[in-house]
């Protein structure tokens, strides 16, 4: 007969131990929880100054209080709390928290702190702003399922990633209770890499923003207040993203000026500086053109307030300045940028999210593209073929922009063109996006949570 290993056994009933502890853990978990009101951390780039992660959160918050009840415990955190006070306040059961730059320490006990986490960040699975905001989401992710607190990704995109970040994704992303991706594209990225978590496929949740209908003629005031010429055959926007500011770095030191918050930096350089003039001088001559063919007035539409330092270099390089005017989001809250959004005649866009807030109108719209997000929506609505250039494959030449005009001339000539798709685009995406709130339902009434029917 042979002898029982002394050792093993002693593994395998620690191993056993371990195991009852962390059932038993999870279990007090749940009976904590149905004896008192649940907390939701919503984790994304809060406080940025981002339209479009501002239209996400506001309208996230609604869907966790239309599931869970108005008196649900919800929590932001974020790396700047002015910033985020200017749109979401702060009540009993809606706490706002500040995390340093150096964020996994706080991550990791504002988990353990919660019954759910959500991550409410579109450009999740991307490290085409930085690898940093990636990595934040990652261990988020992992911090969750280490604590076995539910982790859904929601409502989010995939893009561009470098080959460890692909390998990072497929493996910390895999233990997400669920991902809902914002398109179809997103979610063939995610298993393409080799993420094994349940993947489900809706629509971005800014699409059930609704505006405050008293911002609807915000852009007819701003153009009389600024005593700019009267837009009186309409305006034309640009939603621009300076490319070559991206993606933020992690170093220790670096230029102020290029200093994001330490210790991320924008990817500076006097090629990339040079790169970021000539795509200034790009969008001015195309402005101009506008202006001189068509009489129109360009709103120049920063989604964000780093967008603005381009914008000003653009409104620098036009022959035609007085025609135009800056609109940022630093001014301006969702709600009024949406409206300013929504009542162009024409949207040339670098922003997902001026694509996705200014559909409903339907406002006729061109991308020009630096990721994989807006050919994902552009795919969807059926308008890539025509109306979609990728910056990246152009090499950033003359025939993107020669391109670019020709659609815009055609597009102001024939405002119609795509009406119909844009129109059934934005009903089957809102339609989508209010999916969203569904399957967060179905997934906790799966897990025993009790929900508002």
């Amino acid at each position: 007969m042979d002898v029982p290993n002394l050792t093993d056994r002693q593994d395998r009933d620690d191993k056993l131990n371990i195991d009852h502890k962390n059932l038993k853990s999870s279990h007090n978990r749940e009976q904590n929880f149905k004896q008192s009101v649940p907390k939701v951390l919503l984790v994304g780039y809060n406080g940025a100054n981002n339209t479009g992660s501002e239209a996400r959160l506001i309208s996230i918050i609604k869907d966790v209080r239309a599931v869970l009840g108005p008196d649900v415990c919800i929590t932001i955190p974020t790396l700047n709390e002015k910033n985020l006070r200017r749109y979401i306040k702060e009540e009993a059961n809606l706490k706002i928290v500040p995390i340093p730059s150096i964020f996994f320490f706080a991550l990791k006990k504002l988990v353990k702190e919660h019954d759910l986490v959500l991550l409410v960040e579109g450009s999740c699975y991307m490290d085409t702003w930085t690898s940093a905001l990636l990595w934040a989401f990652l261990w988020t992710t992992k911090c969750a399922n280490s604590s076995k607190i539910p982790c859904i990704a929601y409502s989010v995109d995939a893009g561009d990633l470098s080959p460890l970040n692909k390998f990072l994704v497929k493996r910390e992303a895999s233990k997400t209770d669920l991902i809902i991706t914002r398109t179809k594209l997103a979610a063939d990225k995610l298993k393409n890499i080799g993420v094994t978590a349940p993947i489900k496929n809706t629509a971005d949740s800014a699409f059930t923003f609704q505006k405050d209908d008293n911002d609807e003629t915000i852009i007819q005031d701003i153009w009389t207040k600024e005593s700019l010429p009267k837009p009186e055959k309409s305006v034309v926007g640009f939603a621009v993203v300076d490319f070559y500011l991206w993606p933020v770095v992690i170093r220790p030191w670096g230029k102020s000026k290029d200093r994001y918050k330490w210790p991320y930096y924008f990817s500076r350089s006097k090629k990339r500086a040079k790169k970021s003039d000539d795509l200034s001088a790009r969008w001015a001559a195309l402005a101009d053109k506008i202006i001189e063919k068509h009489g129109k007035s360009i709103a120049l539409i920063c989604m964000e307030e780093l967008d603005e330092p381009l914008a000003l270099n653009i409104i620098g390089k036009m022959q035609h300045s007085e025609n135009a005017h800056i609109f940022t989001s630093n001014e301006f809250n969702t709600s009024q940028m949406t409206g300013i959004l929504q009542g162009l005649e024409l949207l040339i866009t670098s922003r997902y999210h001026a694509a996705v807030l200014s559909l409903e109108s339907p406002v006729p719209q061109i991308a020009v593209a630096h990721d994989p997000r807006l050919k994902g929506l552009y795919n969807e609505l059926g308008i890539d073929k025509e109306y979609l250039f990728d910056y990246r494959l152009e090499n950033a030449g003359k025939i993107v922009w020669d391109k670019v005009e020709k659609q815009a001339d055609d597009l102001l000539g024939n405002p119609k063109k795509i009406n119909n798709k844009l129109k059934q685009g934005y009903s089957q995406h809102l339609m989508g996006a209010e999916k969203n709130r569904q399957l967060l339902k179905e997934f906790l009434i799966e897990r025993g949570w009790e929900v508002r029917p």
